[in-house]
């Protein structure tokens, strides 16, 4: 599946669909991991195909069960009902096969569909066809639609910050799993990394914005720049805590007495592996600024001054404890 008009060798078109589907599977092992992670680092191409085929996951799972009675995609029955369709189950040019059918389908609709992801350490930036530009985060997904009324975007997880292009007569929302945010035209950040978790950041301009938990009949929350929504409450940002809060666009992420628990969780997040703090060590404050990518720098870091302990099991898996008392 290609995204431009650039072409790419069946080969490695071949393999992109393969470690997408092994992806859309199930997790893998530090094998894998490690596999992969060599893959990547061939061929610059590599990790842009991935990524292509990592974003028509979502598209593809809604898509499957019309796709699968059209005869458009043969796949083979899971040894158990399964709740969800499963990509596992395509391999190969399969899904690649599988993806074009699917655009087909989408071709036929009356409104234009984008789905964007990212992987684990990886942001990017798109331009939307409205001209609306979007910013992600590592982990995120989404699903755009364009029509002539409106402009939707379902930000099904991550972080993403949205520079939308003014249109009076369009609105553009933003559809979480826990809320919702309205706009016509301005600069706000939208993160929702866990099924609860609803928080939206105004840098410009104004935004209605409405708790998945809200009455029906209850207003909207409106949020002007500075404003910041969180745990169902709203408040105003200094405009050094909001710079500190969007740092993530410059790959960085800033610290001010943050707990270690909280603090290595952005880590593992981002990276998409588990860090956990014994008990005793989830407790100390870290601060400062940090580079996302560099765990290894940031782990350097713990050890200088809280002297802890850093140790990991075969799959990456990362376990801090308290060290010796000086």
């Amino acid at each position: 599946m290609n995204t431009s008009d650039q072409s790419y060798d069946p080969v490695t078109e071949e393999q992109a669909s393969l470690w997408a589907a092994r992806l859309e599977g199930s997790a893998l092992s530090a094998a894998d991991r490690a596999a992969l992670d060599a893959w990547l680092a061939e061929k610059p191409v590599h990790r842009v195909l991935l990524s292509d085929y990592c974003q028509f996951s979502a598209d593809l799972e809604q898509l499957l069960p019309s796709l699968v009675a059209a005869g458009g995609v043969t796949m083979a029955a899971p040894e158990k009902p399964a709740r969800r369709w499963n990509l596992a189950w395509i391999t190969g040019g399969a899904l690649a096969a599988a993806a074009a059918v699917a655009l087909a389908f989408v071709v036929w609709s009356n409104h234009r569909f984008e789905n964007i992801a990212t992987n684990v350490a990886q942001r990017q930036s798109i331009t939307l066809e409205d001209g609306t530009r979007v910013e992600l985060n590592a982990r995120t997904r989404l699903q755009v639609q364009t029509g002539g009324k409106e402009r939707h975007v379902r930000l099904l997880d991550g972080e993403a910050f949205f520079t939308v292009a003014k249109d009076k007569t369009r609105p553009f929302i933003v559809e979480t799993p826990g809320g919702s945010v309205r706009v016509t035209g301005t600069v706000f950040n939208v993160c929702t990394e866990t099924a609860a978790e609803f928080e939206v950041t105004v840098v410009e301009g104004s935004v209605q914005v409405r708790p998945a938990d809200a009455a029906l009949d209850a207003p909207p929350v409106l949020l002007g720049a500075g404003d910041r929504f969180a745990g169902g409450a709203k408040w105003s940002l200094p405009a050094g805590d909001l710079a500190d809060m969007l740092a993530w666009r410059q790959g960085q992420v800033v610290f001010d007495q943050t707990p270690l628990s909280d603090a290595v969780a952005r880590f593992a997040h981002y990276h998409g592996i588990a860090i956990k703090p014994a008990p005793g060590a989830g407790e100390l404050k870290v601060g400062g600024r940090y580079n996302l990518d560099d765990l290894d720098g940031f782990f350097s870091y713990l050890k200088v001054t809280f002297h802890v302990q850093i140790t990991a099991d075969a799959d990456h898996d990362y376990q801090i404890t308290l060290g010796p008392a000086l």
